[in-house]
């Protein structure tokens, strides 16, 4: 990372790691580790992962192989930001809530292995898309209720999963939070992806200024549900400066900082809000 005089990380490469979990968690966290062997190989400080990342496929499945937190898989994750010296975003797991209740929540680890931050998905993925997908998450799913900003080396970043994209106002709630960064680990599905997929993202960066850097699932999951991929990141422009291809791999970008305070000054949004109004 490049430091500016005051100690604030204002460069850095942010990797977005995108691949297609089943039910088989060892095998799960093998492959995520492997990729972030390959997102440090290609320069990353930060790596995120997917929703769902060490475990997706059947729902009582999933619930079964749900943890506390902290627990294998982000003791596993630890491991690996310690290792490496980064800061890993994990993703999303089924986090223990009771019996055959779960958080769907997602973990943010710093520099030495610690836990800086965690979210559970306040937007739950309850649809019914005739003759398409019908998912109703909130049947084993607790919904999250806090609205959580960390600090990341001198970086503010908020966090948000999946569903959570379709919200407005909770990435206005991150950025009037001091969010410059917002990650987006999702299992967003081809149904909905082809069409709302891109068009969100860059939305949420454009209407709050900050990069977004949304991991997805590819392939279809043993559910029988397929994901859309094409991960991104998207600067507060709205231009998408790296998108995976449409297969598992892993997509770097440079997160520059000094850009956004340079959008927000040339377009003062935040200046210019009329509260008084809304």
């Amino acid at each position: 990372m490049v430091k500016s005089e005051n100690g604030l990380e204002v460069k850095f490469i942010a990797a977005a790691i995108q691949l297609c979990a089943n039910e088989d968690k060892n095998r799960n966290l093998k492959l995520a580790s492997q990729f972030i062997d390959t997102a440090v190989e290609n320069g990353a400080d930060v790596v995120v992962l997917p929703e769902m990342f060490n475990c997706c496929g059947h729902t009582e499945v999933m619930v079964r192989n749900a943890e506390e937190i902290p627990g294998h898989t982000t003791n596993t994750m630890s491991d690996k930001a310690r290792q490496y010296g980064i800061y890993i975003v994990c993703g999303s797991i089924f986090e223990k809530a009771g019996k055959n209740k779960v958080y769907n929540t997602s973990v943010i680890i710093g520099r030495d292995g610690k836990i800086l931050a965690k979210y559970s998905k306040i937007h739950l993925f309850d649809i019914d898309i005739q003759d398409n997908i019908r998912y109703k998450e909130s049947e084993h799913v607790i919904a999250g209720n806090k609205i959580v900003t960390v600090n990341m080396g001198g970086v503010k970043a908020g966090l948000s999963i999946c569903y959570d994209l379709r919200f407005c106002e909770l990435f206005r709630s991150l950025a009037l939070n001091g969010a410059k960064i917002i990650f987006i680990p999702s299992a967003f599905t081809q149904t909905t992806g082809e069409y709302h997929w891109e068009p969100l993202i860059k939305a949420r960066a454009i209407e709050n200024q900050v990069f977004v850097v949304a991991a997805n699932q590819i392939g279809t999951s043993p559910n029988n549900i397929t994901c859309y991929g094409k991960s991104m990141v998207v600067d507060p422009w709205g231009r998408v400066l790296a998108k995976a291809k449409d297969n598992e791999n892993v997509i770097t970008a440079e997160i520059d900082l000094d850009l956004l305070n340079e959008v927000r000054t040339e377009v003062p949004l935040f200046e210019q809000r009329r509260t008084d109004l809304y």
